[in-house]
């Protein structure tokens, strides 16, 4: 997976941050495997190439030969994790936090072993936990230390509000690398804060300090923020080879050089080589990569095919799936609202249907439009397009006023 047999410099490619280098090659030199622990909390249902970041750098300490220890935060996802957040995260109900935590895992076996991953869930013992031994715990750590924070900062000098709950977060993420006796713990950037609580902790229950691992946050399609759901600025491991090929050709170039180094396993003489050259074959080459890694190599010929027929000659593909439109739709004037239709037909909030329709990204039989209210009278066969690359040939359904077709 790396170019390099050498642990530290292996472990130490694409990482942005580290306490402390020589507490890894004084725990990499023991003999024996090292416990590698990742926190997640499955807020959401599906892992994105930001999130794939950090776990690919488990699969290498898993290549290596340790211990991955995989913590789901069934327990701290219903608290809300605060870092980097502006307001205060909403709580999620136990089988919310159930659903995607199964969702979570089937995805991560496109990168981890699975067959060694130790999965552990916080519920595991937090939910044994009294209010007696939440006050010894939290009597560890001060708050002072806590509102030094970056993200608390700014909400209090900005006068937003922070919740008390949310002060307990890093102290419970802190005492589950207490509970598995974690060597390593990784994290993306933003979680420093709370990877540094952990090595604070685990003295106090007789363990040795943790080193604390950090990768970058990968910037996302709009070059801009880091890559979330939220901001709709992401590619899913689980999308459509086609989907995945076609979101990589749209980022900036500017984001080429960090995508390749976070996103795909080429040597860095090979990434060099290749954004030397020209930056759309350079790109072409990052979509093929990324694709393979989550689909393999078949699929990824297949999208560039599916890329260049719709896309750079302007094609219609010719597998688009049809989409029946719902008969509730329909008004007494047998029209139904775009967004509506658009939200349905590619599995999105009807608010994202709206944004892409304001944005001129939506055609109706190559048509653009742009009145998020739009309103048509639907025919069997007219083709509808999001953007580049997602298509659906509508079906309409039957009802009074409506022509089918």
């Amino acid at each position: 997976m790396t170019e390099t047999s050498n642990p530290i410099d292996t472990v130490l490619r694409g990482v942005c941050d580290l306490v402390t280098e020589q507490a890894l090659r004084d725990k990499l030199a023991l003999d024996r495997p090292l416990r590698v622990k990742l926190g997640i909390d499955p807020t959401a249902s599906d892992i994105h190439l930001g999130f794939a970041v950090v776990l690919r750098k488990l699969r290498q300490f898993q290549d290596l030969g340790h211990q991955a220890v995989l913590i789901v935060g069934d327990y701290t996802a219903q608290l809300g994790d605060p870092s980097g957040k502006n307001t205060t995260r909403p709580m999620l109900t136990e089988a919310q936090v159930r659903e995607n935590a199964a969702s979570y895992i089937q995805q991560m076996g496109k990168i981890l072993d699975l067959e060694r991953l130790e999965v552990r869930h916080n519920s595991e013992w937090f939910s044994k936990f009294g209010f007696l031994d939440t006050m010894r715990l939290a009597s560890r750590l001060t708050v002072a230390r806590t509102l030094e924070r970056a993200d608390f900062a700014k909400r209090m000098a900005a006068e937003q509000p922070i919740g008390l709950h949310e002060l307990f977060y890093p102290m419970m993420q802190g005492y589950d690398s207490v509970m598995v006796e974690a060597d390593i713990e990784l994290g993306g950037a933003d979680q420093r804060f709370n990877l540094l609580v952990g090595r604070q902790l685990q003295p106090h229950f007789g363990q040795p300090p943790q080193v604390c691992l950090m990768m970058p946050l990968l910037v996302g399609l709009d070059g801009v923020r880091k890559m979330s759901k939220s901001y709709g600025n992401y590619i899913g491991i689980d999308e459509p080879p086609e989907q995945q090929y076609g979101k990589t050709m749209s980022i900036p170039d500017t984001l080429m050089p960090e995508w390749f180094r976070l996103c795909t396993d080429l040597p860095e003489a090979e990434i060099a080589r290749i954004l030397a050259g020209h930056p759309g074959e350079a790109k072409h080459r990052l979509a093929r990569e990324i694709v393979t890694l989550y689909h393999g190599p078949e699929a990824a010929e297949r999208a560039a095919e599916h890329f260049r027929r719709t896309v750079i000659e302007k094609q219609v593909p010719e597998d688009v799936p049809s989409h029946t439109i719902e008969s509730a739709l329909y008004d007494d004037e047998g029209r139904v609202p775009l967004a509506a239709v658009l939200a349905d037909a590619f599995g999105m909030s009807r608010g994202e249907a709206r944004r892409l329709i304001r944005q001129g990204a939506v055609r109706l039989d190559e048509q653009r439009i742009t009145d998020p209210q739009a309103r048509f009278v639907p025919r069997s066969g007219q083709l509808l397009r999001a953007g580049k690359r997602r298509w659906v040939r509508l079906v309409a359904a039957q009802v009074p006023g409506a022509d089918a077709g």
